[in-house]
């Protein structure tokens, strides 16, 4: 089934979408109404994420958390947003959206690839509705073309630190749970040309 995502006018209740969602080829993101498709992922974007997953899904193996990557449904509420983070770090019990087996509303830390047309959205419309969310503790961007991320841990209610990693010798290390991983093994195999 396709969705068809060129009616700018049209609004979906999270009921349609989810209906839509289910029997959908391609995943879809779906912002206060609007059912917006997403882009494919590069094998930049693809390696970054299996890098990083895989070193934490191993890491935190035995620990109460859950690893996702890129097709588990995170729902926000308080935005009227259902989205499909790059990975995710979940403390159990995993918390679902009302009524569904496959959402989940209880992130710990959530990860995005950056890509040239989501970069914008990510670091602001997306971290202030991923803010809302009360379990939210950290969120790392990692850009796809060149070596560089950005880290923002939660230090209280509303007040988050910021921390910046340029080098493949730094060593990106995480406040919300127990791991340090240097960029060198975030990025590799990754080519930048």
């Amino acid at each position: 089934m396709v969705i068809d995502v060129q009616k700018k006018t049209k609004f979906y209740t999270p009921e349609e979408y989810l209906k839509l969602e289910a029997d959908a080829q391609q995943r879809h993101h779906y912002i206060k109404g609007k059912i917006i498709e997403m882009a494919g992922g590069t094998p930049n974007h693809n390696k970054i994420a299996l890098n990083l997953s895989s070193a934490l899904n191993f890491a935190l193996k035995g620990k109460p958390l859950d690893i996702f990557m890129t097709d588990q449904r995170l729902w926000i509420p308080s935005e009227k947003i259902y989205t499909y983070p790059d990975i995710m770090v979940v403390e159990q019990p995993l918390n679902y959206a009302q009524n569904r087996h496959d959402t989940l509303i209880n992130p710990l830390l959530i990860v995005e690839v950056l890509s040239t047309s989501t970069r914008n959205y990510d670091k602001d419309e997306k971290f202030a509705a991923y803010r809302t969310i009360s379990s939210f503790q950290e969120y790392i961007l990692i850009d796809q073309h060149c070596i560089h991320i950005e880290q923002y841990s939660r230090q209280e209610s509303n007040k988050w630190t910021f921390i910046e990693y340029n080098n493949l010798t730094d060593t990106l290390t995480l406040s919300s749970v127990n791991f340090e991983i240097e960029l060198v093994d975030i990025y590799d195999k990754v080519n930048f040309t």
